[in-house]
C-alpha cells in the first residue's frame, strides 16, 4: 500500500511536508521490512517516553479515552456476562483471547477500515472483536481437521468474552472507545441444502433468548436481514424453530444499511427492551472469512457478538441475596 491508496487528510499532508515529503510515508511502509520498523519505533517511542514527566503522564490519563476506566461498574459487568456465559451450551469451548491479534487480522478478511484498529509497533493489532480473534483459531482448527479427513464436516463451536479497543471517535452516549464483548462462533463445512447455516443460526439465537430471559428481558426483537435471496430458507427455519417462544419477535428487516459488504447470506440484530428501554445488544450472521483462511470455499463460519457493558447498564444491580445463574446446556 503506497501513499497515493488512501487521500492524505490535512493533517497527514502537513506531517508529511514537515518531515520531508511523501517519500517518508513510503519508506515507512513499504521500504522497511517489518522487523526493521519495528526496530525504529521501539527506538522512537524510548526517547519519547524517557521525556515524559509523571504530571504529564497524569494528564494523558485524565484526558485520553482509550485510557479510562469503563462508566459501568465491575459487578454489573460480571454479572451481565454471567447471565450470557450461564446460558452458552457445553458444547462451546470458551477460550481466554490474547488481547492482541496478528496485523491486519481485522482488515485483510472482513471489511474494516485500518484507521478503527489501534496497532502496536510491534506488527500487531490491539483486539477490536473476539470474533476475528475465534476466527482465528477456527480456521486453525478446521485447517488441521481438514488435513486429516479432507470431507470432513466437523463444527468448531468457540465463544470468548473479551475487552475491546476500537478507535474511531463516537459523540453518542454509550458509544465507548473500549468495551467488552460476548462472541460466539461456530465454523464448520457446507454439506449441502444449507443445513449448516440453518442449524446453527437456531442455536446461536437460542442462546441468546436463554440469555436475554436470564438476565430479565421481557421482550426480545431480532430482526433479519436476508443478504441473497438464496437465503431465504434459513429464514423460514429460524421463524418455525423460534414460533410461539414467549417475548421473542422475529422481524424481517429489509432494510438494514449496517453490515452489507461485511457479512455474506445473512445477518441479524438483537434489541432488547428492559424497563420501557429498547437498546441494540447483539449482532451476528455468516461471513466468509474461514473461507478465505483456509483457502477452501466449502467452509462456513457464523459469529455473533454481544455487547456486555451495554447489557450491564440496562440491568438493576443484583442483590446480596441473589444466587448466581446455573449453567445450562441446548
Amino acid at each position: 500500500m503506497t501513499s497515493d491508496e488512501y487521500p492524505a487528510g490535512p493533517a497527514l499532508r502537513r506531517v508529511l511536508a514537515k518531515a520531508g515529503g511523501p517519500e517518508l510515508l513510503d519508506l515507512l511502509a513499504e521500504g522497511l521490512t517489518g522487523t526493521d520498523l519495528t526496530t525504529l519505533l521501539l527506538e522512537v517511542f524510548r526517547r519519547r517516553a524517557d521525556r515524559l514527566t509523571p504530571a504529564e503522564v497524569m494528564r494523558r490519563y485524565r484526558t485520553d479515552r482509550f485510557v479510562t476506566p469503563a462508566p459501568a461498574g465491575f459487578a454489573q459487568i460480571r454479572r451481565a456476562e454471567d447471565f450470557l456465559l450461564s446460558a452458552l451450551p457445553d458444547d462451546f469451548q470458551m477460550l481466554t483471547l490474547a488481547p492482541l491479534v496478528p496485523l491486519a487480522a481485522h482488515t485483510a478478511v472482513a471489511t474494516v477500515d485500518p484507521r478503527k484498529v489501534v496497532a502496536t509497533i510491534r506488527g500487531s493489532e490491539v483486539a477490536a472483536d473476539p470474533t476475528n480473534a475465534l476466527a482465528l483459531e477456527a480456521a486453525q482448527q478446521r485447517s488441521q481437521a481438514l488435513a486429516a479427513d479432507p470431507r470432513s464436516a466437523l463444527p468448531v463451536r468457540m465463544a470468548a468474552s473479551q475487552r475491546v479497543v476500537r478507535a474511531q471517535h463516537f459523540d453518542a452516549p454509550g458509544m465507548l472507545a473500549h468495551f467488552q464483548l460476548f462472541a460466539l462462533v461456530t465454523a464448520g463445512r457446507d454439506t449441502g441444502s444449507r443445513t449448516f447455516e440453518q442449524q446453527h443460526l437456531v442455536e446461536h439465537l437460542h442462546f441468546a433468548v436463554r440469555a436475554m430471559a436470564r438476565a430479565g428481558v421481557r421482550h426480545t426483537e431480532i430482526r433479519i436481514t436476508c443478504l441473497d435471496e438464496s437465503a431465504a430458507p434459513i429464514l423460514a427455519r429460524t421463524r418455525t424453530e423460534l414460533a410461539g417462544t414467549p417475548g421473542i419477535d422475529v422481524i424481517d428487516d429489509p432494510d438494514r444499511v449496517t453490515g452489507r459488504g461485511y457479512y455474506t447470506d445473512l445477518c441479524y440484530k438483537i434489541y432488547a427492551t428492559i424497563h420501557g428501554q429498547q437498546l441494540e445488544i447483539a449482532d451476528g450472521g455468516f461471513v466468509d472469512w474461514t473461507q478465505r483462511l483456509t483457502g477452501s470455499r466449502k467452509e462456513r463460519l457464523l459469529i455473533s457478538g454481544f455487547g456486555v457493558d451495554r447489557l450491564a447498564t440496562m440491568l438493576t444491580p443484583p442483590t446480596d441475596a441473589e444466587p448466581s445463574p446455573p449453567r445450562q446446556t441446548s
